[in-house]
């Protein structure tokens, strides 16, 4: 795990029907510093995410949350 002393940007995209949080979590993901993680809030689990996070350089992990949410943990590669 990479130690950073930058707070992580929460990105919550839950109530968005999808496409949306695939487009509002890659757009966000243009202006991430190398440094920082992300915490996206998504309704469903990004299945389709993953690949084009790895494409363009990004690691991923989600998370089912207790109240049926999914929160994916974005880092550079």
């Amino acid at each position: 795990m990479m130690n950073t002393n930058e707070t992580p940007v929460i990105l919550d995209a839950r109530g968005l029907e999808p496409p949306q949080p695939l487009v509002v979590i890659l757009e966000a993901l243009e202006r991430l510093p190398k440094s920082a993680e992300m915490r996206a809030c998504t309704d469903r689990r990004p299945l389709h995410l993953y690949a084009l996070l790895e494409q363009r350089g990004f690691t991923a992990e989600t998370e089912q949350q207790n109240d049926g949410s999914f929160v994916t943990t974005i880092r550079h590669a």
